[in-house]
């Protein structure tokens, strides 16, 4: 198959080529990788040069893309890519050598217009212990070869046909570019314009988990961002027809909701801090849902006051 492999990346030079180097070992080689930069100053620019020098199977494309929003810095890796499929990774994951033969024998074996695969949580040896219990950091994972509902889409290890791709215009809305959900909304766009896309279990990469990221602070804040996209996918037509009672199911849902998780978070704090923690970022996110309303977002890729 014809794959380019996109990668956005921000000030994240030691990952980027760990990934850059996981690339170049691959059992089914990319026609080309291109990373686009969303750092004004290029600060991957380095790194991707050093690849090159070290050599790479295939060439590695590399721009910047100023204006500080993630939904137009993965349109430049589009705009860039030409081949006839497009593989995503993010600048922080892992991929193991099979990885794209992997993606790639699912969509011809299943007929597909993209397979996701897993996205593996690797914990660092300090996590804490209620963390490591409550398994936050986990994809729900399918068998291989299932449709995927079209409400767990998702991005970071993700094989698409191209054509599907550069129909939308664009294909990533900056309207999400500092909130997040630009992934869920372009596939549920795809979704609703007839493409299938499929689940590969075995197409695996790997995702350090910072330790920013081991707070019950981010968790909750992660939780609010996804309840947020849920509603504007909803309300957007993505998930499918809105109509006044598709708005106040999800308004009364959203409600009732969030006071059940409010009052098992406190019931099921004797049992473990991850079970009071699962509960209360099944609130956030209802929480989340709710704020859509009012037209308050949460940036979580703004770099500056929110």
């Amino acid at each position: 198959m014809d794959i380019s492999v996109c990668i956005a990346t921000y000030r994240r030079a030691e990952r980027l080529a760990a990934v850059l180097d996981d690339l170049v070992r691959q059992e089914l080689l990319p026609r080309a990788v291109v990373v686009v930069d969303n750092e004004a100053a290029g600060s991957a620019r380095d790194v991707v040069e050093a690849r090159r020098r070290m050599g790479a199977p295939f060439p590695i494309y590399y721009d910047i893309q100023p204006v500080q929003n993630i939904a137009l810095t993965r349109n430049r890796t589009i705009e860039l890519a030409s081949g006839e499929w497009l593989a995503f990774i993010d600048d922080d994951e892992r991929a193991p050598t099979p990885w794209l033969a992997r993606l790639a024998a699912a969509a011809v074996q299943h007929g597909a217009d993209g397979v996701l695969g897993p996205v593996v949580p690797v914990m660092p040896p300090d996590a804490p212990a209620w963390i490591r219990r409550g398994a936050f950091y986990n994809w729900p994972r399918m068998r291989t070869g299932e449709v995927i509902p079209v409400n767990r889409l998702r991005f970071g290890n993700v094989l698409l046909r191209g054509s599907f791709l550069r129909a939308c215009e664009p294909p990533f809305d900056p309207a999400y570019g500092l909130t997040g959900g630009e992934d869920g909304d372009l596939l549920g766009r795809l979704f609703q314009r007839g493409a299938r896309i499929v689940w590969c279990d075995e197409a695996v990469v790997h995702e350090p988990v910072e330790q920013s990221r081991l707070s019950l602070r981010w968790l909750l804040l992660r939780g609010l961002r996804g309840g947020q996209d849920y509603a504007r996918h909803t309300l957007s037509g993505s998930y499918g027809r809105v109509t006044p009672i598709v708005r106040a199911r999800l308004l009364l849902r959203a409600g009732v909701q969030l006071a059940a998780a409010a009052g098992l978070a406190l019931l099921s704090w004797p049992f473990g801090r991850h079970r009071a923690a699962h509960w209360l970022i099944r609130m956030y996110a209802n929480l989340g849902k709710l704020t859509v309303f009012w037209g308050w977002h949460y940036r979580e890729y703004a770099r500056g006051p929110q």
